[in-house]
């Protein structure tokens, strides 16, 4: 994949998390002794340090990764995988949105996992390494990560087309699986791990066989950030710490949105979850 800027800036950070913990601004600058004036600066993208970290405090978010983040001082490592995943990155109105190819070298079965503004570059991938797509999963079914289903379930016609029981994709072939369900490409293990909030049925699809452990997670968390809700923040909240931060150290994190990291990084780099 390309390098591309994280999926929100720091005041993307603060406002969602507000937002999430119905937080009003009266009650924040009340909190962090801090003047409307310079909240509304910095919730508008100014990156007023003393501002910046106040208000960090009192949000629950990590001040230091925080302030890291509004100095732009932080973009993660990307981990190389030599076979077996590959990413994707489309635009989608006014933003860019992920999808991701996984296979076996082996018996050259392939997994694909949403299907982001165009499979374009999947199918040359595919076509080009004569991959065989056994499955199709949908970690979410917002229109940005379901733009180009039916071009890909056309292409593919004897793939199965997996979602969540709670996210129903609308599609003749389309079938759908509980928490915890495993689905198997040569050698290659895919454990589906409910993580919801932002959306109902968000899964996680965690993968392993490759050269490191993978978490495709959707719009559950983003580098340096993590995935809105206006009504079930708590929900995701709960959900990435027990479900995604209690994974191996060394997993390889593939969001929906912005460049793929790693749960090692994030739990030193993420303004959310970091300690």
């Amino acid at each position: 994949m390309p390098l591309i800027p994280l999926e929100d800036n720091f005041d993307d950070v603060i406002n969602k998390t507000q937002r999430g913990l119905g937080v009003s601004d009266e009650e924040l600058i009340r909190r962090a002794e801090v003047s409307a004036e310079d909240l509304a600066k910095v919730k508008a993208g100014e990156p007023i340090i003393a501002v910046v970290r106040r208000v960090a405090r009192h949000l629950r978010l990590n001040p230091n990764a925080l302030e890291a983040h509004a100095r732009r001082e932080w973009y993660p490592e990307i981990p190389v995988f030599p076979r077996g995943f590959t990413a994707f990155n489309t635009p989608f109105e006014d933003m860019t949105v992920n999808s991701f190819l996984i296979w076996d070298s082996r018996t050259k079965e392939a997994a694909a996992f949403d299907t982001g503004a165009s499979v374009d570059s999947m199918i040359d991938v595919i076509e080009c390494d004569k991959l065989r797509l056994k499955y199709i999963f949908i970690t979410h079914t917002h229109d940005d990560h379901i733009a180009d289903l039916a071009r890909l379930a056309d292409f593919a016609p004897n793939a199965e087309i997996w979602s969540h029981t709670d996210a129903p994709v609308d599609h003749p072939r389309a079938q759908t699986f509980k928490e915890g369900v495993h689905f198997h490409i040569g050698s290659l293990d895919i454990k589906t791990v409910l993580t919801s909030g932002h959306a109902p049925g968000q899964t996680t699809f965690f993968v392993t066989g490759l050269s490191w452990p993978l978490a495709i997670v959707g719009d559950s968390l983003f580098a340096s950030s993590v995935g809105g809700s206006p009504t079930h923040f708590a929900e995701q909240l709960r959900n990435d710490r027990e479900k995604i931060f209690t994974l191996p150290r060394d997993t390889v994190l593939a969001p929906g949105h912005g460049p793929i990291t790693t749960l090692a990084q994030e739990k030193k780099h993420n303004p959310v979850f970091a300690h």
